[in-house]
């Protein structure tokens, strides 16, 4: 599943490519056609994420919400002057993707042809997007918009995340914090892959409960899931690791050393050699170090 970092570059990649312009859109697949209908013809006006959804906000005071879940991804093509991403998404059989554009030379005679089931097609002069697989997609008013927003916790790549509120969601809670991590009513837009990277470099145990979580450990792990998650936003990927904890200073870092704990059970720990170990929590694979994280 696409985590907040992914979704925030899709908000990005729409309003650099799409904003202002008038866009055709439709349901080639049949399932979106009605919703399709309230906003073909019309302008977006902007796009925004807030954890993992995204809102495309168009010039009929309208919003077309997205949430990719396990399955959705978008894909893109255009003109010369489309530029971004040509696959953002994460369908579940290859994890989470992103896949940059590359111009064949092939001059733009508008969208190919829809393959598979495509739920939404959106069309600018210049360059198409298809979406595929979501777990959400629906037309909705403003007030709407505010009430799914309303129900979720900080998003730590908005300017003016509010802290202070995470901290008091997470430290009321008695749950362990590898479950309040992924709860989006605490934290909007951390994954499976963020969570188990930042309770590593916090040396925090995913048993831990959130209301024995101490408000200085508290603010320690906020800092650096903001941090973590703005640089997936500059990376277009997940990179935990420090280049001292890494076999290989080669940019870009090779996939395999770009994690401390996700997907590595049974391999040593970077940092003390213990076996990393895994479980499941809250119906996710859960990956630590028993040493580094003991408490």
């Amino acid at each position: 599943m696409p985590e907040g970092h992914s979704i925030h570059r899709l908000a990005r990649q729409f309003s650099s490519v799409f904003a202002g312009q008038r866009l055709e859109v439709s349901s080639p697949q049949g399932r979106f056609s009605a919703g399709a209908a309230r906003l073909d013809g019309r302008v977006l006006v902007d796009a925004a994420a807030h954890g993992k959804q995204l809102f495309l906000g168009f010039d009929n005071d309208l919003f077309l919400r997205i949430h990719l879940g396990l399955y959705g991804a978008f894909d893109f093509g255009g003109d010369s002057t489309f530029l971004g991403a040509s696959s953002i998404g994460a369908p579940r059989k290859v994890g989470e993707r992103e896949v940059a554009s590359e111009d064949d030379g092939a001059a733009y005679a508008g969208p190919p042809a829809p393959k598979g089931a495509v739920r939404v097609r959106l069309v600018s002069p210049h360059g198409w997007a298809d979406l595929r697989g979501p777990t959400a997609c629906e037309v909705i008013t403003d007030a709407e918009r505010a009430a799914v927003v309303a129900r979720l916790g900080p998003d730590p790549l908005q300017d003016g995340a509010d802290e202070a509120d995470f901290i008091a969601r997470l430290r009321r809670r008695a749950s362990p914090v590898g479950l309040l991590l992924m709860n989006q009513e605490i934290l909007a837009g951390v994954g499976n892959v963020y969570r188990a990277e930042v309770l590593f470099r916090q040396r925090l145990s995913p048993w831990r409960l959130g209301r024995d979580v101490g408000e200085e450990e508290a603010a320690a792990l906020w800092a650096d899931i903001v941090s973590v998650m703005h640089d997936g936003v500059a990376q277009g990927r997940i990179i935990t690791t420090l280049p001292a904890d890494r076999e290989s200073q080669a940019d870009p870092v090779p996939r395999e050393e770009a994690h401390y704990v996700y997907q590595r059970t049974g391999l040593p720990c970077r940092r003390c050699g213990m076996t990393v170990a895994g479980t499941e929590m809250g119906a996710r694979k859960l990956y630590w170090c028993p040493v580094c994280q003991e408490h």
